[in-house]
């Protein structure tokens, strides 16, 4: 398949809060830095409305591509759980017939941990034919299911989809959308550039990602894939006009610069 025949689908990763799970499971629920595959299929399977038992395999093979905008901080969620029913909550000990007991004196309510990444930007491009990426931009439009980043509770700020790239690399996508930061992001940077940190899925990669989906199917569980990657920084522009250059600094020998050591006589 030629370049011509190939697209690259650029999405605006932003929210409150967002979080792409990893590994984690029971009651600690982590999150990766940075958005994860699984994350963003769920998230187009969700746009075109396939239920979490249908196939994967066409979304599998799109490469895939994340810039960090705006980072974000890590937040831990106070949160807790109980039985809808009522009822004392399972515990870490079975019967003889391999049944979780309930909790003895009762518990009703237990305490997890969930972390999320607040008011982060991420920019992420995905590489695949250009009918497939046509069909799955329009979906991002109009999703038949809400879309979310990572998790139900973490709806996107804005439009997601920043439209199609025919017949582009994902480093050169990667390089040409402009900086997504927040305004409050770009009132601290005073540069004309900015040198943002990115992550592409690239087959001679020197690093792992162990974040490919087989299934969604909560009957059966996921079981996650590798895929070989590569990190980078890309430069970006700021939309910052050129700054005033300041006056030259004359020292006390009418030399230019500044010279420490002129206060030691050296």
């Amino acid at each position: 398949m030629t370049g011509s025949d190939q697209a690259v689908l650029v999405l605006r990763l932003a929210a409150p809060l967002q979080s792409w799970g990893g590994p984690s499971r029971y009651n600690r629920r982590e999150t990766r830095p940075q958005p994860t595959k699984s994350g963003i299929l769920g998230l187009l399977s969700a746009a075109e409305g396939r239920d979490r038992e249908a196939s994967l395999t066409d979304l599998l093979g799109l490469q895939l591509g994340v810039r960090v905008d705006q980072p974000g901080t890590l937040l831990r969620d106070y949160h807790t759980y109980s039985d809808y029913r009522g009822l004392p909550l399972l515990s870490a000990k079975a019967n003889a017939k391999g049944q979780q007991t309930r909790t003895t004196p009762p518990k009703y309510t237990g305490v997890t941990q969930r972390f999320y990444l607040q008011d982060a930007v991420f920019v992420a491009a995905l590489r695949g034919p250009e009918t497939l990426m046509q069909s799955l931009e329009e979906a991002v439009r109009n999703p038949v299911f809400p879309l979310s980043l990572g998790r139900r509770s973490c709806p996107p700020t804005g439009p997601v989809s920043l439209g199609l790239r025919p017949g582009t690399g994902l480093e050169d996508a990667l390089k040409e959308v402009p900086w997504q930061a927040g305004s409050h992001r770009r009132s601290q940077v005073q540069d004309t550039t900015v040198s943002l940190e990115a992550t592409v899925e690239d087959p001679a990669g020197d690093h792992l990602a162990v974040d490919v989906p087989d299934t969604y199917d909560l009957k059966t569980g996921t079981t996650f894939g590798r895929r070989a990657v590569r990190h980078l920084w890309v430069t970006v522009a700021t939309g910052h006009a050129q700054p005033a250059q300041p006056a030259a600094d004359t020292g006390p020998a009418g030399q230019s610069g500044h010279d420490p050591f002129a206060l030691l006589g050296w």
